[in-house]
């Protein structure tokens, strides 16, 4: 049976005519849980200007597929009644001054990060695959960690930083990387190793809880999962649906070698600190840093790398064709990062560059 997959999705809440950010997740969250009943899948993140929806764990992508773009449609009519829209844009192309949300915990990372907090307004997309025990699931951290890069360059999107080309494919990646605990991590070995380096960051104090563990993979602290953090948002939903296929193939191609006895890679984490700037720099421009021997390769052919690391496990579930097409077109078109630079390069608006995104959002 194939694993279970669910996806966080964080949206950026934008004015539907100029495009700039808007502090309304408040309302709009309201909003929408009147909409969509007292489960709502909506939740407030770090800044007023975002919110968050999760779905359900799914075995199939074809209806993990149909829940993000039900969900994305939910947000942007919820955003509509106040004169807003939803862009899956991973930073604001447009200058910004973020609004920290209500409650202790937000006025808290306020306080303890100063400007790193107030700065934070990014948004990811997190991927969630189940695993049959925390042992399991620290063995497939202990062996994803070359390939985390690759997914932060396919789902590239935020070249802009406050109404400035950053010359990176995702900025939110440079920006996420000031918090204490981002990043990629070393070998843990074992469940227990795990959980005692987790207790140790905790115990300093610079950390609030263990939602504050922000590897770019970690083992949920909530479900029973393992939770793959790197990716910026997509902007278009079909790439996010490409990453869940992907990261469900790594997951289970990384349990099957535990079981078979095969240790993990020990890059250090030194070279795979190297390998997500790099990633997050070029996106899909350039050349990345091929995660089996951590040289540059054309972008193109450390994806086809990636593909074949995980075939087995992709035609084991069915995924293999529908993958293999998905990348097809990321490559063709680009990631959001390549979208955006062409949308402003052909209309000379960062605003216009906005609104055609807030359309392609909706997939």
């Amino acid at each position: 049976m194939a694993r279970t997959v669910g996806v966080e999705e964080e949206l950026l809440l934008v004015d539907a005519r100029s495009g700039e950010p808007q502090a309304l997740s408040s309302a709009v969250l309201a909003l929408a849980e009147r909409r969509t009943g007292k489960d709502s899948v909506f939740e407030p993140e770090l800044h007023h200007q975002q919110l968050e929806f999760a779905t359900e764990p799914r075995a199939d992508m074809t209806e993990l597929a149909e829940e993000i773009l039900r969900w994305r449609a939910e947000a942007a009519a919820s955003a509509a009644d106040f004169g807003a829209s939803v862009a899956a844009l991973a930073t604001s192309p447009l200058p910004v001054k973020p609004v920290i949300g209500e409650g202790e915990r937000y006025s808290w990372l306020a306080r303890r990060f100063g400007l790193t907090a107030r700065e934070q307004l990014t948004c990811g997309c997190h991927v969630h695959v189940s695993v049959a025990s925390d042992e399991e699931g620290v063995a497939v951290l202990d062996r994803i960690r070359p390939w985390l890069p690759v997914l932060l360059a396919l789902t590239s999107n935020s070249p802009y930083w406050q109404g400035q080309d950053t010359s990176y494919s995702s900025y939110r990646s440079r920006v996420w990387s000031r918090w204490p605990s981002a990043g990629p991590v070393e070998v843990f070995g074992s469940a227990e190793s795990y959980h005692r380096q987790a207790d140790a960051l905790i115990d300093t104090g610079v950390l609030r809880d263990k939602g504050m563990i922000y590897f770019d993979a970690r083992l949920s602290y909530c479900y029973p999962t393992v939770e793959i953090r790197v990716a910026d948002v997509c902007l278009d939903p079909a790439d996010t649906v490409l990453l869940a296929t992907l990261v469900r193939g790594l997951v289970e191609t990384a349990a099957r070698s535990w079981r078979a006895g095969e240790p993990p890679d020990a890059l250090p984490v030194s070279l795979l600190r190297m390998a997500a700037w790099q990633a997050g720099r070029s996106g899909l421009e350039g050349s990345l840093l091929h995660p089996l021997t951590m040289k540059p390769a054309p972008a193109e052919d450390v994806l086809n790398v990636l593909l074949a690391h995980v075939r087995g496990a992709l035609e084991d579930s069915g995924d293999l064709a529908s993958a293999e097409s998905a990348l097809r077109a990321v490559t063709s078109r680009g990631p959001g990062a390549r979208v955006q630079r062409r949308l402003l390069a052909e209309t000379g608006s960062l605003r216009t560059t906005v609104a055609e995104c807030v359309a392609r959002s909706r997939g």
